[in-house]
């Protein structure tokens, strides 16, 4: 996976691929996240990157990342 907006790869942690699961969020919703979603410092290099989701019951999902020469996602949530 890779991020155009950030221009580097994007790895998932273990607990992210599992909270994508139990989700029900493809890997294209997250990339769309991570690519248009709204970005918030949460300190350096960690970041929450938020979009709403039209046709989802919980169409507010998160991305908590930090951003460094990767893209590390370290958990989804809505």
């Amino acid at each position: 996976m890779f991020s155009t907006r950030f221009g580097l790869p994007v790895i998932l942690t273990d607990h992210a691929r599992l909270r994508m699961i139990e989700r029900s969020i493809e890997a294209d919703l997250l990339l769309g996240i991570i690519d248009t979603g709204e970005l918030k410092s949460a300190g350096t290099n960690h970041y929450w990157l938020y979009k709403k989701v039209h046709g989802r019951e919980d169409n507010l999902l998160c991305v908590a990342a930090v951003i460094d020469n990767t893209v590390v996602v370290k958990t989804v949530m809505h």
